[in-house]
């Protein structure tokens, strides 16, 4: 008994989703000082909005990470 591969060669493709049923793009913002955290929001100006009231309570606190999750969906070419 022998043992025999194949391979085969395909072309894909990697993109946003952008399918009316994909999951919706989520955009948060964390402090970059405490690691507290803006809810996940599909509008990314609710999350700029909570980094300016965290900077009123902690002056101090001056540095963010945008931290957004995107739908992707890979397709093979036929």
């Amino acid at each position: 008994m022998s043992t025999r591969s194949v391979v085969r060669h395909e072309r894909w493709t990697l993109e946003p989703d952008r399918e009316p049923d994909a999951e919706p793009t989520v955009y948060v913002m964390e402090c970059a000082v405490c690691g507290e955290a803006s809810d996940g929001s599909e509008d990314y100006s609710e999350g700029q909005s909570w980094v300016l009231k965290h900077c009123g309570k902690n002056p101090s606190h001056r540095t963010f990470r945008e931290i957004i999750t995107r739908p992707w969906r890979a397709w093979r070419h036929t």
